[in-house]
């Protein structure tokens, strides 16, 4: 069994993209996932599943959320060993830095470039590593031109972001979660 982490983008954000997470724990099950808690309301699910490719799991799971509930938007899985070196350390120095302004962007695949400006004038700092992008907000996240559209538009892959107690979280989840 694998042990995996699924992050939907953009669920649960005002009026946008309303989804019970009771509804995402059914869908999670009726795709063969076990042991399935949910973290938070924002699309987090750990789980485990005999499925071995993450890629599949995201696809499937995708595919049963758009046609069981109607909500159409990016699912990106990690494995929990992939969720615990992303959180094994954050560039901009987790332990120094007020964890609210330190995020970390998922992204769905390979980015087109490992390079990515942040605008100009802005103070965030960002850094491509693999399949995630660690961020750092300074003045915080909510007012930032560095958003998850931004990511995908200048990086050609879907992306969703989280903050870095919900990324120790998930992981700490991950490593707990078994078959």
């Amino acid at each position: 069994m694998l042990t995996c982490v699924g992050l939907l983008r953009a669920v649960n954000l005002g009026s946008r993209g309303s989804l019970a997470m009771a509804d995402l724990r059914a869908v999670v099950g009726a795709a063969g996932g076990r042991s399935v808690r949910t973290y938070l309301r924002s699309g987090n699910v750990v789980f485990t599943t005999a499925q071995q490719d993450p890629r599949v799991v995201a696809r499937e799971l995708r595919e049963l959320l758009s046609a069981e509930l109607g909500l159409n938007t990016a699912v990106v899985v990690r494995t929990a060993a992939e969720m615990a070196a992303v959180a094994g350390g954050h560039p901009f120095g987790a332990r120094e830095q007020d964890p609210a302004k330190l995020h970390v962007a998922f992204l769905a695949g390979e980015p087109s470039t490992a390079q990515l400006v942040v605008p100009q004038g802005s103070p965030e700092q960002a850094v491509v590593r693999g399949r995630e992008v660690y961020l750092h907000y300074p003045d915080g996240a909510g007012r930032s031109k560095v958003t998850a559209a931004y990511l995908q538009q200048r990086l050609g892959v879907e992306a969703t972001a989280r903050n870095w107690r919900t990324v120790t979280a998930l992981a700490e989840l991950a490593g707990t979660t078994g078959p």
